[in-house]
């Protein structure tokens, strides 16, 4: 007997997530509100401290991480960021 993989999660909830994130990537990076979102709060945390040490500039990270989630496929999204849980880029 073969065993059949686990059916994929619902697509619209995957897309939602990854709408989400990447348009608070690219509009809040700077805040890290991206990674919370993805429940990454210790990315999230990094995210501010870089902002804040580097007087805004290092808010491009998120705008970058942002786009990067934007142009994922959905099952990409999913796998890379929220079962794989990438913490950078």
């Amino acid at each position: 007997m073969s065993s059949v993989p686990p059916p994929a999660p619902h697509t619209t909830t995957q897309e939602n997530k990854k709408l989400i994130c990447g348009l608070l990537g690219i509009l809040l990076g700077g805040l890290g509100i991206h990674r919370f979102m993805l429940g990454d709060t210790k990315g999230g945390v990094i995210r501010i401290v870089i902002t804040v040490v580097t007087c805004g500039v290092g808010s491009i990270i998120g705008l970058i991480e942002g786009i990067i989630y934007l142009t994922k496929t959905d099952q990409e999204f999913y796998q890379i960021y929220q079962v794989e849980q990438k913490a950078w880029f």
